[in-house]
């Protein structure tokens, strides 16, 4: 499980380093809410901490963790706030691009891989 190296903390998020922990040993955190880069669809996702313990997320993790909160509505601040931060910096709202510049490393495989053009599929017929 990778972490953005300027993690964005939720104003109620008490003990960062701590959640940090049980995250990576997949322990149950009731009200924590995780932003991620989710490198299928080149968005920030939100989850409940609770689904990272599921076996799929075990072996498929998101590509990158940039924020934790606490409850849904703090996670959308905590959105917010990127957001805010990319357009006075940018000028736009690419909060991926954003995120991506800041801290490349963690978003370097992710990110190229979701950039490259992706084949279309041929219908299926029956004879």
């Amino acid at each position: 499980m990778k972490f953005y190296k300027n993690l964005y903390v939720g104003d109620t998020v008490k003990k960062p380093g701590k959640a940090i922990k049980k995250l990576k040993r997949h322990k149950i955190q009731p009200g924590l809410y995780v932003i991620a880069y989710d490198g299928d669809t080149g968005q920030l996702v939100i989850y409940h901490s609770q689904m990272l313990s599921q076996w799929y997320y075990k072996e498929n993790p998101p590509a990158c963790i940039v924020g934790l909160a606490n409850g849904r509505e703090e996670a959308f601040d905590v959105i917010e706030r990127i957001a805010k931060e990319a357009v006075a910096a940018t000028g736009q709202a690419q909060l991926v691009t954003y995120l991506s510049g800041m801290d490349p490393e963690n978003f370097q495989d992710a990110h190229a891989a979701n950039t490259q053009p992706r084949l279309e599929s041929q219908p299926f017929t029956v004879k």
